[in-house]
């Protein structure tokens, strides 16, 4: 599978990530493929760098990472281009359901082990003053990349784990994670 850091876009300003819950994997696959679809046709904003696509291991939703120029490049686009967008995704997958959109910035990474494949991308979500727990070593974590919130309080941990068993023994029980597998870049 690709490592994350072959995805950063080093011109990024600002990563975005959006959670949409569909279900079911065949839901997921569908709003995924649906989605793809529209940037493909529509072609690529300015300001935007990338879009990745990642399926929740689970079946029940996907995780959007986006990496643009900045914030005021997305909200333009946002403004002009996202209900029709996103209306014609809930056309073909009725009734997805959108948390919210996170606004953020890669602040760092920490790679453990650059030459084994991630197997499982693991996102957590916790203060950002606990970040430091999230990268540190442990049995099957490859690496982990830390975004902090655009209010700085939280930190969103993308960590790169050899596989979802290695996460799951090293979890502590606290920090809620999702897993996820890229469907599509971009």
């Amino acid at each position: 599978m690709t490592r994350f850091l072959d995805l950063v876009h080093p011109a990024a300003g600002t990563a975005l990530m959006s959670e949409w819950l569909t279900g079911s994997a065949g839901r997921s696959r569908a709003a995924a493929d649906a989605i793809a679809a529209e940037w493909a046709a529509a072609g690529t904003p300015s300001g935007r760098l990338a879009q990745h696509i990642f399926l929740d291991t689970d079946g029940t939703g996907l995780l959007f990472y986006a990496q643009w120029t900045g914030d005021e490049e997305h909200l333009a686009w946002a403004r002009a281009h996202r209900a029709g967008t996103v209306s014609r995704v809930d056309t073909l997958v009725p009734g997805i359901e959108r948390p919210g959109l996170r606004r953020t910035r890669l602040e760092r990474s920490v790679v453990h082990d650059a030459e084994r494949p991630a197997g499982v991308f693991v996102v957590t979500t916790l203060a950002a003053a606990e970040a430091e727990s999230a990268v540190a070593p442990a049995p099957g974590l490859l690496a982990a990349h830390v975004h902090l919130t655009s209010g700085g309080d939280r930190a969103i941990v993308i960590g790169e784990w050899t596989d979802a068993a290695a996460r799951t023994e090293a979890a502590t029980g606290t920090d809620p994670f999702k897993r996820y597998t890229l469907h599509h870049a971009s």
